[in-house]
């Protein structure tokens, strides 16, 4: 099956955010009263779900809303960094006519909010919010499909994380991992390894020669 649009992971594969979210949950956590984390901790908790509920299950118990902003709060103004050529590839993308498109875990407040910071601008957005079960469930990349138009099966999802792997085989998309990413694990199954951004192009032409087969793509 052709492969008609990508859509990318948020942290650890558009964006270096190894330091800026865990910094933000440490602090956010303490503030209201939780345990002295380390940034690996945070990181550890990812898989259960959008901002609110990792901050909730940090601090040991439910928060109310005002709570839960204290981590949009630490997170306004930080200073977020796409990995090197992505901010390349995804001009690419557009200018072929296809989408930029983002499914994360985190909210889409949280993601506006470090796109903005990174300087990226994004076609379509889907947060953790916006599905019921959370990656390795393929809900959002099922729901990115049908806004973008395509079967999931006509997707590429490009993610650092076994649990993005894992997504993109629930929903019967391609998963092609992002091997510069913090969370890459080379021992879980893909139907691609990524080196680079650019490498990801390749895809759209059936064929993964880590060349750009898009023009402006070098």
């Amino acid at each position: 099956m052709t492969i008609r649009e990508l859509i990318w992971d948020m942290d650890g594969t558009l964006l270096d955010s190894t330091i800026v979210v865990p910094t933000a949950f440490v602090a956010a956590v303490r503030e209201l009263g939780g345990p002295s984390l380390r940034p690996e901790q945070v990181v550890a908790a990812y898989s259960l779900g959008t901002p609110e509920v990792i901050l909730a299950h940090l601090v040991g118990r439910e928060l109310t809303l005002d709570e839960t902003d204290v981590y949009y709060r630490e997170l306004k103004g930080v200073e977020a960094a796409p990995y090197a050529g992505v901010a390349q590839v995804l001009d690419a993308l557009r200018e072929s006519g296809r989408a930029v498109a983002v499914f994360t875990g985190a909210s889409s407040r949280a993601a506006a909010m470090l796109l903005k910071a990174a300087g990226l601008r994004v076609d379509v957005l889907i947060g953790g919010d916006h599905v019921q079960r959370p990656k390795p469930a393929g809900d959002g990349l099922i729901l990115a499909a049908e806004q973008l138009g395509v079967a999931p099966v006509e997707l590429a999802y490009i993610g650092d994380s076994p649990l993005d792997l894992r997504a993109a085989a629930a929903a019967g998309s391609r998963g092609a991992a992002a091997a510069w990413g913090h969370q890459y694990d080379g021992a879980e199954p893909s139907d691609v390894t990524l080196t680079r951004p650019q490498e990801a192009l390749a895809l759209l032409t059936g064929r993964h020669d880590g060349e750009c087969p898009i023009s402006g793509a070098a």
